[in-house]
């Protein structure tokens, strides 16, 4: 059974930051591309960072220079630093697997950016 399961969210003051890491159980994250994404109330689930099995990284337009995701395939981990948060990032973070059609969801991880 695959299992994707995030942490390190929360409550932050703008400007502040935050890491959220995903640790993946039952597959080996090495070939997979891995992504974070995020959903705000009422709006469409956006993809916010990507990283191949190569290492080669995608950002959304809105927070390149403050996001940073990184991967550890011999710790099957993923993680997302994100640094300069604005009210605007407040979302649910998803962690996401996905390979040649095979796609896995973690359950979700609230982050609220707000004074």
């Amino acid at each position: 059974q695959v299992q994707l399961v995030e942490s390190g969210g929360g409550l932050v003051q703008p400007g502040g930051s935050l890491r959220l890491s995903c640790a993946a159980n039952g597959i080996s994250i090495s070939i997979y591309s891995m992504n974070w994404y995020r959903q705000a109330p009422g709006k469409q689930r956006e993809l916010v960072a990507r990283i191949t099995g190569g290492g080669s990284t995608n950002y959304l337009d809105s927070v390149k220079g403050r996001f940073t995701i990184s991967r550890d395939n011999a710790k099957n981990t993923v993680s997302l630093q994100m640094n300069s948060l604005k009210p605007e990032d407040t979302a649910v973070y998803y962690c996401n697997a996905f390979w040649v059609g095979q796609g896995y969801w973690g359950q979700g991880t609230q982050v609220t950016v707000s004074s």
